[in-house]
């Protein structure tokens, strides 16, 4: 069976989930700590990062939209996925993620304030904002794969200070992601399992 290692809280790994709920595949989930890293999982994908997929056959897919494609494949979620998309996926992926980073490990980037990488990560919002003004997600009223593929680094962005962003002129974007994290969808992909090495049990996930 097709092996998936993942981390709960990673927006990447998150995503990866995400497709896979939303697909009719399941594979062996091993949860792991980045901290303490299965060699197993080095080996399939050196660069150390989750989530990694490895199939069947052995071939290993360890970028994290490749995965939700891999898992959406044929899926009308999938083909009505358009070029506006993927560019605010890359946007995402790209300006949005680094200034993310910053601003939740400004400690480690002396140069600004916090403060300033919050509002260099608030052009990504406010573009999301003006998306959510006349429909429930970002290009209709239901999930889009931008939708699945942006919204667990909104989380993210968020919960640096939560109390700042449910305050925020950003309230389409607040509902939005409110109700992303209210949905059965997210509790889905944030069951707590044991960890892989601690336990060497592998799940079934989705669990169907």
């Amino acid at each position: 069976m097709t092996t998936l290692y993942s981390f709960r809280r990673c927006p990447y790994a998150m995503r990866a989930r995400l497709g896979l709920v939303l697909s009719n595949k399941s594979v062996q989930l091993r949860e792991i700590i980045l901290k303490h890293k299965p060699e197993a999982m080095i080996q399939a994908s050196p660069k150390g990062t989750v989530p990694v997929l490895i199939e069947k056959n052995g071939h290993v897919i360890d970028e994290s939209l490749d995965i939700m494609k891999w898992a959406l494949d044929g899926s009308v979620l999938l083909l009505s996925t358009t070029p506006e998309m993927h560019l605010l996926i890359k946007e995402n992926d790209s300006t949005f993620k680094g200034w993310l980073d910053k601003y939740k490990y400004a400690d480690r980037y002396p140069e600004h304030s916090e403060i300033y990488y919050r509002e260099q990560g608030e052009i990504f919002l406010e573009k999301l904002e003006r998306l959510l003004t006349n429909s429930n997600m970002l290009f209709n009223d239901e999930y889009s794969f931008a939708d699945i593929a942006i919204l667990p680094f909104i989380r993210q962005f968020a919960f640096v200070d939560i109390n700042w962003f449910t305050n925020s002129k950003y309230q389409n974007v607040y509902r939005w992601l409110i109700a992303f994290i209210e949905s059965e969808l997210f509790l889905s992909v944030m069951r707590k399992y044991p960890t892989w090495l601690e336990s060497n049990q592998e799940f079934i996930f989705p669990e169907k």
